[in-house]
């Protein structure tokens, strides 16, 4: 799957990276907003912890759903290192490693939790751990958008910003939920703007490196195309 994957165009890979997103985000939602609250993105461990224990069918079928979720982003890794190898290789290698990197470790947790050999509080703490990863991933994905050349820099300062709002997982900052929920779409909508543009935009996608990473000319024309 992997080396089909990279043998793809760009074009073929943007694709993959809309759609892998789309299915999954829409797989996210029933998770954690029908399933198991919380099970996705970090929040109330006491509160996931009694609902695993109240409903352990529900649980199976939201892991089940997570792992599905996790793999789908294990694809989207792969498939944004064809996307951006163009630009950079080593940048479009360390993007797609991040969220290799994100998924395995939420595959494990979620495996160990599935067969109890963790309990609830391990599988958060390893959660967290998996979103530091995320965070990492998404910071140099912005980056490496930004510096594509092909892809409108805003999208990539978009991504940026985004990735700093994962602090809120990590730090207990205590915020007023209308601020929270604008840090939530803050992180949803990144992602989203990309792999629709992605979709859109496919074609656009040059199907060989640009000449030189340093190329100036050839980045220059591509900045005056695509800069928003």
């Amino acid at each position: 799957m992997i080396n089909r994957i990279t043998d793809m165009p760009p074009s073929k890979a943007a694709l993959i990276v809309g759609i892998a997103f789309v299915v999954s985000v829409f797989i996210v939602t029933i998770v954690d907003d029908f399933l198991l609250a919380n099970f996705v993105v970090p929040g109330d461990t006491a509160a996931l912890a009694g609902d695993i224990a109240a409903n352990p069918e529900r649980f199976v079928f939201a892991a089940i759903g997570y792992l599905l979720v996790l793999v789908l982003d294990s694809i989207i890794g792969v498939a944004l290192y064809v996307v951006l190898k163009p630009a950079n290789k080593t940048l479009a290698s360390l993007t797609g490693a991040l969220r290799l990197l994100y998924a395995g470790v939420l595959i494990f947790g979620v495996l160990a939790l599935l067969f109890q050999f963790i309990d609830a509080y391990d599988y958060a703490s390893i959660k967290l751990l998996g979103y530091i990863f995320f965070a990492s991933h998404i910071f140099v994905l912005g980056y490496s958008v930004f510096r594509s050349g092909y892809i409108p820099r805003s999208l990539g300062l978009l991504l940026i910003i985004a990735s700093f709002t994962y602090i809120v997982f990590f730090v207990d900052l205590r915020l007023s939920e209308p601020l929270a929920v604008v840090i939530m779409l803050t992180m949803a909508i990144a992602e989203l703007a990309l792999s629709v543009w992605l979709i859109v935009k496919r074609k656009s996608l040059p199907g060989q490196s640009i000449p030189g990473v340093g190329g100036a000319e050839a980045k220059e024309r591509a900045h005056s195309r695509f800069d928003v």
